[in-house]
């Protein structure tokens, strides 16, 4: 091999890396790049991988944090995943379910790109301890249920999947379930637990504001995921301030399945057969890392 065909495999092994995160883009094909690398990432505990911006924001539970001590370096095996890809706002959702028994979670993860670049990465999650935490019932749930692509003639706008998000969540403040886009049926899993039933709307209380929302949207598949808060941690704004995620998918502007996962351990959560964010409400919990 002559000294130019050297210099041109160096070439193409250095190079290799940066046409692989080239890739990542404000597309739905760039931002599946960028969720399938975050999976890769996730699997191994290892974010070499990801093409990282300087000054990235990595966040957890709602609480900013340095990315190497964060839950993203804990490896996992991976049972079930699906994503949002938020081309308005280049933001991806992707919930994971892991089905370990020495460690199960439930994880909800939201990227933002910027350039080519992961600027942002927010995570929640739960395990065993958590609010409702059934990690079999959510695969069950999560991997039976029908989040494909929408025929694109039947696509909800970007503004109605929003605006059903805020209706449901804006009914935990005043009660005002009549205002919410309910489906018939509508499933509803929380923390991994079903509700029973063919409705949503059962357990929905009043008096909590659900606070700090920031939204990924993706009108392919009529879903929307809600960062959240359920309440906003002072008895002025009722609940616990826990960090929230609903997950919701909408066909022909009504609900049809909610998905939610709240950092928030069972015993600082309200009594029994109170909804949560009833009057007993704990605090919330801000345990140590579980990796």
């Amino acid at each position: 091999m002559n000294r130019f065909s050297n210099w041109m495999v160096l070439a193409a092994a250095t190079l290799a890396p940066a046409a692989s995160y080239a890739q990542i883009s404000c597309t739905r094909e760039g931002l599946r790049a960028a969720t399938d690398l975050y999976i890769a990432a996730q699997t191994k505990g290892d974010i070499s991988g990801l093409p990282l911006a300087k000054g990235l924001g990595y966040v957890e539970n709602f609480k900013l944090m340095n990315i190497d001590d964060g839950l993203i370096k804990k490896p996992m095996k991976i049972d079930h995943q699906r994503s949002l890809l938020d081309t308005t706002t280049c933001q991806t959702y992707t919930e994971v379910i892991v089905t370990d028994k020495a460690a199960p979670y439930a994880l909800g993860t939201r990227l933002r790109v910027d350039h080519g670049l992961i600027a942002e990465i927010e995570m929640l999650w739960t395990t065993t301890g958590y609010w409702l935490f059934n990690i079999d019932n959510y695969l069950q749930a999560s991997s039976t249920e029908d989040w494909g692509p929408i025929l694109p003639t039947k696509h909800d706008t970007y503004a109605t999947l929003v605006s059903a998000a805020n209706a449901y969540l804006d009914a935990f403040l005043e009660g005002k379930k009549d205002l919410v886009p309910w489906g018939n049926p509508c499933k509803r899993t929380e923390g991994g637990t079903p509700i029973p039933g063919d409705s949503c709307d059962a357990g929905v209380p009043s008096g909590v504001n659900i606070a700090n929302r920031h939204f990924v949207v993706d009108e392919t598949i009529g879903s929307v995921a809600a960062f959240c808060t359920f309440g906003a941690g002072s008895p002025a704004g009722g609940g616990s301030g826990a960090a929230d995620i609903h997950l919701f998918r909408v066909e022909s502007g009504k609900l049809r399945y909610v998905h939610t996962m709240t950092h928030l351990l069972q015993a600082n959560g309200p009594g029994r057969g109170q909804a949560k964010g009833g009057p007993n409400q704990g605090k919330g919990a801000t345990p140590g890392n579980q990796k």
